[in-house]
């Protein structure tokens, strides 16, 4: 193998970093341009990735908060309503006054939304039990269980078929079996129902 000069070992060594340097910058032209493909495909609810300006992305994130059955931070398809982003949190509960939400407003990113809660002094059947005591778990109509906080329409008609297929129930702690109901909910319960 014959030798080489100092200038040749020069020159292969200048061709071999700028090769090295052309090649860390691909690689690292590369990563930077994944992560906003991988975000933009996801399509799930997550919060994390890159949006572009514009909405070129199609999405817009909102949060959902108030009477509403699962309040969070949602993703949507951009043009999206506000009433989407109610139904996508699990809709609203028995206590929220839809009256005061414009539905129809388009949302926008970074949006919050929030449904408030119908005021207790009102003079609906709600707010009369509330006054007159607690509600017999025998009896309790589904109209007197959506007054109960944590109580929307789907659990109160879950607790009434509970109790109908159990022949009645003898203590409001059987009510833990009804899917739905969670330690917070229980306790609301407790306070506002008798067996």
């Amino acid at each position: 193998m014959p030798e080489l000069s100092r200038n040749q070992v020069f020159v292969y060594a200048a061709v071999a970093v700028a090769l090295l340097l052309v090649g860390a910058r691909a690689i690292r032209g590369e990563s930077r341009a994944d992560p906003p493909f991988a975000a933009a495909g996801s399509g799930g609810s997550s919060i994390g990735g890159s949006f572009s300006v514009g909405g070129e992305s199609g999405d817009v994130v909102v949060d959902v908060t108030g009477a509403v059955r699962r309040p969070g931070v949602y993703r949507m398809p951009a043009g999206s309503r506000v009433d989407d982003a109610v139904s996508r949190a699990g809709g609203p509960t028995g206590k929220a006054e839809l009256e005061a939400v414009n539905l129809a407003a388009r949302l926008a990113d970074g949006q919050q939304v929030v449904v408030p809660e119908r005021l207790t002094a009102s003079a609906s059947p709600a707010g009369a039990t509330a006054e007159d005591g607690p509600i017999s778990l025998g009896t309790a109509t589904v109209e007197q269980l959506e007054g109960i906080d944590g109580i929307g329409p789907v659990t109160a008609g879950d607790i009434v078929e509970f109790r109908d297929q159990h022949g009645g129930l003898s203590s409001v702690d059987q009510l833990d079996q009804v899917p739905g109901i969670g330690p917070a909910t229980m306790s609301a319960l407790r306070e506002r129902l008798q067996p």
